[in-house]
């Protein structure tokens, strides 16, 4: 890319994202959704979540894995259990990271 290209897009992503933001300011009167909208946009943290993490534990250089040699993967489950548990985040952490760590190690 030319210099120009990289200035060009650079702009039109800072304009695409201020006319994002601004349109909530600038309609001036508070808009209300639909129910159906609301209920909807519950779940959005969630699905945004499992769409960054489910590819980052699953995903090795070779591709969709499940195998052992997959140590996020099992980090991560043991981490969920440890959370169901005991619904403690810093226990979630230290368990998920010592399993990993663990299986980087010995396997």
């Amino acid at each position: 890319m030319t210099t120009l290209q990289i200035w060009l897009a650079i702009l039109g992503m800072t304009a695409i994202t201020s006319l994002t933001r601004a349109l909530f300011l600038i309609g001036g009167k508070r808009m209300i959704l639909p129910p159906r909208v609301q209920r909807a946009l519950r779940y959005a943290p969630a699905a945004a979540l499992a769409a960054v993490v489910i590819p980052d534990v699953l995903g090795t250089p070779d591709g969709l894995s499940f195998a052992f040699s997959n140590h996020a993967l099992y980090a991560s489950l043991c981490g969920l259990a440890w959370y169901i548990w005991r619904r403690g985040m810093l226990g979630t952490i230290v368990v998920g990271m010592l399993v990993f760590t663990g299986l980087r190690l010995f396997t």
